[in-house]
């Protein structure tokens, strides 16, 4: 199914946004959670699709795996019984190769099928093997599987070829449960990888210099349960910095660890914004004309290369010439086309890209081709004049967020509060005369924010994992239910009715609302859906 987001831009981004925990660095500690045979319990997990891919390849090896609620989980891998992870899994999400490590670290024994993960270039897994065979492993590709096996662990001396933070984990994970002492030299620096290794810690390993290019560890026996928090994402937090910057905004992202966006805000101090630092929160503000710069993409510390595509597309609209070059994956750039047709001067040459800044965009239909490039081209949108439509693989980013710009209305329902909707909703219909279906309280509920409460709706977008009464897309309102439901027709007609200066929707919905239904719904739900200050969505 092709998901689709229309955007319509020309005004700035401005609110405050809380950052969830950092997806590489969650996908990399539920791998590790499979470790111990005592009950994990880890907190402030994101709201993504590779978690859940995950923790369904977690589960369907033999372990316990229960959602306490969307941002966390228990997991015990005592009843694992299945040492071989299904293809299934690996081929939606490259990070699954985690449980290599943690298989052979606690087993001495995995197979997982070789990654996939977004086309971004080659990201070989030479160096975890390499760190796989001198812990004592046999590691052989079989049918299109890793497949490492060993009578014992025992540490060794291992330097990376190339500094890699998949290898790094993996070794360090591996290397937790081997016999004697392990050193990684040339080990990655990310933030995500320090969070490893302190979880790992917080269940009894012993790991030593996580965060500098020399790690130590001394093996130990078993690990034991522990309670643990997903650090905040720097690149998401980074996206919304750069949303910011790119539509002349004013976005404070919170719950994030400043030092690790330092190289972020670096350069949006370099390109003209004005960035303010608090101890768990940045601010951010554009009131300037931006400026070129040039940018590198290196490893931690550097600049990182998940947010390339959101630099590029900030420069695109900045005054003067830029260069980014991208040193660590060879096919990053395939956004540039799309870009271009939304009107940027942007040509790639090798492994740089030369941008020659615009005044603004124009309306455009675009396709992501991944992860990152999806979420520059949805900062693009409201960077250009006219309606953008990003199709094909647009990642969950920026709707979940109350970033409230003028010109789109963004509500999120979460499972939980969905599932009680229906279930309350559906608890109605024998005492009413209509049928009762989400539809109509959807589409009543809209309506009545566009004219009863004076909004300008010019998109809504729900959202909700797993039932099919919210679908995982962006819809224009006039399109919803129009011609399906004869119940809600009949209320759409009558609403259509209120004028747009009629602006106390409580008075509005005692006397004027046709429907028993939405009035009860309504005082149930309204207030936690909409502030009186008509400026966030709650």
């Amino acid at each position: 199914v092709m998901e689709q987001y229309v955007i319509k831009g020309g005004n700035p981004l401005v609110g405050e946004v809380d950052i969830a925990g950092a997806k590489n660095a969650a996908l990399a500690i539920l791998s590790a959670a499979i470790m111990t045979d005592e009950t994990i319990l880890i907190e402030n997990l994101p709201d993504v699709r590779d978690i859940n891919v995950l923790l369904e390849a977690i589960s369907e090896i033999g372990a316990q795996v229960e959602r306490v609620d969307k941002s966390t989980v228990k997991i015990n891998g005592s009843t694992i019984g299945n040492l071989s992870v299904d293809y299934e899994f690996i081929k939606k999400i490259r990070a699954s190769y985690y449980l290599l490590g943690a298989l052979l670290g606690k087993y001495k024994h995995a197979e997982v099928p070789l990654p996939g993960g977004c086309n971004i270039g080659s990201r070989p897994i030479d160096q975890h093997l390499k760190g796989f065979r001198a812990l004592g492993a046999e590691v052989d590709i079989l049918h299109g599987a890793i497949v490492a096996r060993a009578e014992n662990l025992h540490g060794s001396h291992i330097f990376l070829d190339v500094v890699s933070v998949g290898a790094t984990i993996n070794i360090m994970m591996a290397a937790s449960m081997a016999a004697g002492r392990t050193i990684i030299e040339n080990a990655a620096r990310e933030p995500h990888v320090v969070d490893v290794a302190n979880f790992l810690n917080s269940m009894g390993a012993n790991i030593k210099g996580a965060g500098t290019d020399v790690i130590r560890i001394r093996g130990v026996e078993t690990l034991h349960r522990t309670e643990y928090s997903i650090i905040p994402d720097q690149i998401e937090a980074g996206t919304f910095m750069f949303a910011a910057a790119a539509t002349g905004g004013d976005v404070t992202v919170r719950n994030v660890i400043p030092k690790h966006l330092e190289a972020t805000t670096a350069k949006l101090e370099e390109i003209g914004c004005e960035v303010e630092e608090f101890d768990d929160a940045v601010r951010v503000r554009a009131p300037h004309t931006l400026h070129r710069t040039h940018v590198k993409t290196l490893p931690y510390p550097g600049y990182p290369t998940d947010m390339q595509p959101q630099i590029a597309v900030t420069l695109a609209l900045a005054e003067g010439t830029s260069i980014v070059t991208e040193s660590i994956f060879e096919n990053r750039f395939k956004y540039a086309d799309e870009l271009s047709r939304m009107g940027a001067n942007i040509k790639v040459e090798g492994n740089s890209a030369i941008i020659d800044g615009v005044k603004k965009l124009t309306g455009a239909r675009v396709s992501a081709p991944d992860l990152r490039a999806g979420a520059a081209l949805v900062i693009a949108g409201p960077g250009s004049g006219k309606t953008t439509v990003i199709v094909n693989r647009v990642y969950n980013l920026i709707i979940k967020h109350n970033i409230k710009p003028s010109s789109i209305l963004v509500i999120t329902f979460t499972k939980a509060a969905a599932v009680s909707m229906k279930e309350r909703f559906m608890s109605l219909e024998g005492s009413l005369n209509v049928p009762v279906t989400f539809g109509t309280f959807h589409a009543v509920f809209f309506t009545i924010l566009r004219h009863a409460y004076n909004y300008s709706v010019n998109s809504i977008i729900t959202r909700d994992l797993q039932y099919n009464f919210i679908r995982d897309k962006l819809i224009s309102f006039e399109l919803e239910y129009s011609d399906e439901n004869e119940t809600v027709n009949s209320i759409l007609s009558q609403i259509s009715k209120v004028k747009n200066d009629c602006l106390n929707i409580d008075d509005y919905i005692s006397t004027a609302c046709p429907y028993e239904t939405f009035r009860i719904i309504y005082k149930e739900y309204g207030k936690m859906l909409i502030s009186r200050d008509r400026k966030s969505v709650v």
